[in-house]
């Protein structure tokens, strides 16, 4: 099995059971958001490859073992990895300060955690400590990229005040660092605003290419309006610098997967696509709107990823020019051009 197939389980795959004695040698990485939000999590690494995954000191289906230094990976108890290494994450992110700027939301996703986790979770860290946690980390070497996102508190347009706040508190004492951003953006001017702060990089997601999913699962999102949105910012920030997130496990078919990446490959972006993690959170909401949903099995989402490498190449594009936020980190999905 290559290992881009083993990946590809780990990340349709549970949790990963650690021994209660089980103490990393670095902290944990506990999100507020993406696919592991509200959870405890550990980057895994193997041959080249790295994957982040949820833990539990009560059962998984995949279990760390450790023998005198060195970690193996079983799965539902045969071994899956002879080995593989544990790499700490800067802030979210390995190498990357990757923070939430805010977790409390106005839109009413369906398949979003962030907004729903405890108050224990949250958290909610000012402006100014997130900028200083930033510039210590340079300090200490090893950063090699900022990233930003949030969720929409207030408004969209405070939430976008507070992120040009930061892009540019940061960017003045760092010049050349990359600076990703991921924003609810309402009009071409919030883009242009986070450039000239010294964004380098931008998402706006799509979340779906299905209009009929997006008006059912996150109502307040326009798939036109995104697109539009979308096309802008490649004319700001330049071919290869703009993705956006496209979601599976949602009930669309995989046809209409692809004709969103040719869709947006043909605009000069380069998306994800994120397999959807139903957990105890956001279940009940999604069943509920969307009917029975069908797990993202590993064959799907390597198959997808495969396809929309040739689509992407048909487009002179590649996850290769981009150096933040998830295409960079490639720890929650595939990532092709790197993974396979």
């Amino acid at each position: 099995m290559r290992a881009v197939e083993r990946k590809a389980i780990l990340i349709c795959g549970g949790n990963v059971k650690v021994s209660r004695e089980f103490r990393p040698p670095f902290r944990l990485s506990r999100s507020t958001a993406g696919p592991g939000a509200g959870s405890s999590s550990i980057v895994l690494a193997f041959d080249g490859l790295r994957v982040k995954k949820s833990i539990s000191r009560e059962e998984g289906e995949f279990e760390l073992v450790e023998d005198g230094g060195a970690y193996s990976l079983l799965r539902n108890g045969e071994l899956f990895l002879d080995r593989v290494e544990l790499k700490p994450v800067l802030y979210h992110s390995p190498e990357q300060a990757f923070f939430n700027l805010g977790q409390a939301c106005i839109f009413d996703c369906l398949f979003c955690t962030s907004r729903k986790l405890s108050k224990d979770v949250v958290k909610d860290l000012d402006l100014d400590q997130v900028v200083n946690l930033v510039l210590e980390a340079d300090r200490k070497g090893g950063m090699k990229a900022v990233a930003f996102t949030s969720a929409v508190v207030d408004s969209i347009s405070e939430t976008i005040e507070r992120m040009v706040y930061v892009v540019s508190k940061v960017r003045q004492p760092l010049p050349d660092i990359p600076i990703g951003v991921e924003p609810y953006v309402e009009s071409n001017h919030d883009i242009d605003r986070l450039k000239e702060a010294g964004a380098t990089e931008i998402k706006i997601n799509i979340e779906s290419f299905d209009p009929r999913i997006i008006g059912i699962a996150c109502p307040k999102l326009e798939l036109q309006r995104q697109l539009e949105f979308l096309r802008y910012a490649v004319q700001v920030f330049g071919r290869g610098k703009v993705t956006s997130n496209i979601i599976i496990g949602l009930g669309e078919t995989d046809r209409n997967v692809l004709e969103g990446v040719t869709k947006l490959a043909s605009m000069g972006i380069v998306p994800t696509i994120r397999a959807l993690k139903v957990n105890d959170t956001n279940r009940p909401v999604l069943e509920a709107a969307l009917g029975k949903l069908d797990p993202v099995t590993p064959e799907r989402l390597l198959g997808l990823n495969q396809e929309a490498k040739i689509i992407l190449l048909g487009h002179g594009l590649s996850t290769s020019s981009y150096h933040t936020m998830c295409h960079e980190c490639g720890c929650c999905d595939l990532v092709p051009f790197r993974d396979l």
